[in-house]
């Protein structure tokens, strides 16, 4: 751990950026009472929040109610880097890699699922700062250029950038070239994406309960029990279980996930004259082609965001307060920013923040039923649950409705990943898989014995 942070983190706020807002609404009431509901949702963030919605748009006289237990979207929806993807498989490889024969329509479900979510923001007038900028992949290794080269032959919207292309994009000695994707990324902020999803939510009928902690869920009854840390019961006839990276409600899978944390930095607002030494006039997302990546992007007030290479998992598979804020993270992720991007010596940062998100084997959603088919849950969008929530909420709800639909066909959503190992098993797996990442980046690409042979079990990723 280094002895002080990097000189422009002097000052800077451990709040995420997003969240640190004088517009965030004032917390909703607690419940205080015994309650029922046709459908209980556990969870006050994207994943809760759109199976809200969904529930209500499917049927308006369903009686919903939504529990978060701090406040809505206080975390990984309010803290992740606003990038809102249409993949639902965590990128087209990953998805070809693990469903071939499906990974057509998995594209086409993504893209329809990015529209939904555009038109919705539209219907109700939510105003998330929603931007269809499309992304770019970028190359800081030669070895990444056959890579780019792959990703633009699967996809016939993409355009091939090199190195002076990539560089009148957006300006960076370590740029060497890039892929630019124009319909399958948009931009948002976060926290306001959540907030007016929540006040959608409100208008058409859903009692959300803020600072009520979900303890249990049980049968009772003809439904389900849905008891509070503060000892009330809510009898719902449907759960909807929200809860991605804390411990599942439904016991039998907390194997399947694990809490990896990830960190951010946002700068102070840039200068014109700093504008004009990088660029980035398209505002496009961007990311590059480590494995340890990186991924960065403008706001509307001309901020850059800069976030990802650490992905810390802690031993035991805990959630704790603590583990937001990680110094050695902040002071490497500060130094390689200023390393890419020279030119904007003297910049400071305002806020460095960090957070967890769930990730599974196979680093995309999965899906499921519990208690006879009345609960229903999703877990593991590793990293790209800003968009993939939203088709994960429209396949809880195919699957508590009893409806075969398109989405509940897929081989995607009725099979579950491979667990984790329990502890000291998973630590001791996941640390070994996070260096040897780290080692194939610094070896032109090279995957070790260890990774060839977790890619021959399907275990295997790559960014």
């Amino acid at each position: 751990m280094p002895e002080a942070l990097h000189p422009a983190l002097a000052d800077s706020a451990t709040t995420p950026y997003w969240l640190d807002h004088s517009d965030r609404p004032t917390p909703r009431p607690g419940l205080d009472a015994h309650a029922s509901a046709d459908l209980c949702v556990v969870g006050g963030g994207y994943s809760g929040l759109w199976t809200a919605i969904l529930a209500k748009e499917r049927d308006p006289g369903r009686d919903v109610m939504l529990l978060e237990g701090s406040r809505i979207g206080w975390a990984a929806s309010g803290r992740n880097g606003g990038f809102c993807a249409a993949s639902i498989t965590h990128g087209h490889a990953n998805g070809a890699t693990r469903w071939p024969r499906e990974i057509e329509t998995l594209d086409r479900l993504g893209r329809d699922n990015l529209d939904a979510i555009e038109a919705t923001l539209e219907r109700y007038g939510i105003d998330g700062e929603f931007e269809r900028t499309g992304a770019i992949t970028v190359a800081t290794a030669p070895h990444h250029l056959e890579w780019l080269r792959e990703m633009t032959a699967a996809n016939p919207d993409a355009t091939y950038l090199d190195q002076e292309a990539m560089r009148a994009e957006v300006s960076s000695p370590s740029f060497l070239g890039g892929v630019f994707e124009p319909h399958d990324m948009a931009l948002v902020d976060p926290a306001k994406l959540a907030w007016g999803l929540a006040a959608a939510a409100e208008a058409l009928g859903v009692r959300i309960h803020e600072g009520t902690h979900v303890s249990s869920i049980g049968r009772g009854g003809p439904g389900l029990d849905v008891r509070t840390d503060a000892g009330y019961v809510v009898r719902a006839g449907r759960v909807a279980l929200g809860t991605n990276a804390f411990p599942s409600l439904v016991r039998r899978v907390r194997l399947h996930t694990v809490p990896v944390y990830d960190y951010a930095l946002m700068t102070e607002p840039l200068s014109p004259e700093q504008l004009d030494a990088i660029g980035w006039r398209h505002r496009q997302g961007l990311d590059d082609m480590t494995n340890q990546f990186h991924y960065f992007r403008m706001t509307r007030d001309d901020r850059i965001l800069w976030g990802g290479y650490d992905a810390i998992y802690h031993f035991g598979r805990h959630v704790r307060p603590d583990y937001d804020q990680r110094p050695e993270t902040f002071d490497l992720l500060a130094r390689q920013f200023f390393t890419t991007f020279p030119q904007l010596a003297g910049l400071r940062f305002s806020h460095r923040w960090g957070g967890a998100i769930d990730t599974c084997t196979r680093f995309c959603a999965f899906f499921g039923t519990a208690y006879a088919g009345r609960a229903a849950y999703a877990l593991g969008y590793t990293g790209l649950g800003v968009g993939a929530t939203r088709f994960g909420a429209d396949v809880m709800l195919d699957l508590l409705d009893g409806v075969d639909s398109e989405r509940t066909r897929l081989e995607m959503v009725r099979r579950k990943p491979l667990p984790f190992p329990p502890e000291p098993f998973a630590w001791t797996g996941i640390e070994l898989t996070r260096r040897s990442l780290a080692a194939a980046d610094r070896r032109r690409g090279r995957r070790n014995l260890w990774l060839r042979t977790l890619d021959r079990f399907g275990l295997g990723f790559d960014s």
